[in-house]
């Protein structure tokens, strides 16, 4: 039996009646078209589908679209800038070469914003420990991390 879910995704106030079981990651990419975030695993393992619920990086493949009822949830969609052009993370790994195939980015580049809310000019060590729950098949994580470094100081 549907039940309606409401939130507010990337600053637009959405609603929908969905089925209770849905995860937040179907009902982003097949009620909202928002398709940034990556199916990559269904276990939580490999952080394509990282999202910000309320401010906070979570995979969203392990969460229930209903546990973001009335939160606020922001995708790699909507950190682009107002006039189209790339936020300063995407920036960065384009530069750097922090991505190949592209399927694991959109879950980096959320999981390394989280990373600079709580500590703004982090180490190498602490990218690369903070990395750990995002997985690449596709590049070494030297310019993955290099990528994060430029960005951060890009932000600051």
């Amino acid at each position: 039996m549907p039940v309606k879910l409401s939130l507010d995704v990337n600053g637009r106030q959405v609603s929908a009646d969905i089925e209770p079981r849905t995860l937040l990651i179907d009902f982003l990419r097949d009620e909202l078209r928002l398709t940034g975030a990556h199916i990559g695993c269904d276990t939580a393992q490999c952080g394509a589908c990282t999202v910000h619920l309320n401010g906070r990086a979570v995979k969203a493949c392990n969460v229930l679209a209903l546990q973001a009822q009335g939160g606020a949830v922001l995708t790699i969609e909507g950190i682009t800038p107002a006039d189209g052009s790339l936020h300063p993370m995407q920036a960065a790994f384009r530069d750097h070469h922090g991505l190949q195939c592209g399927y694991c980015t959109p879950g980096m580049v959320m999981s390394a914003l989280d990373l600079l809310k709580r500590h703004p000019n982090p180490s190498r060590d602490q990218i690369r420990e903070e990395l750990e729950g995002n997985l690449c098949r596709c590049t070494g994580y030297h310019n993955i991390v290099s990528a994060i470094e430029a960005g951060a100081k890009a932000m600051s």
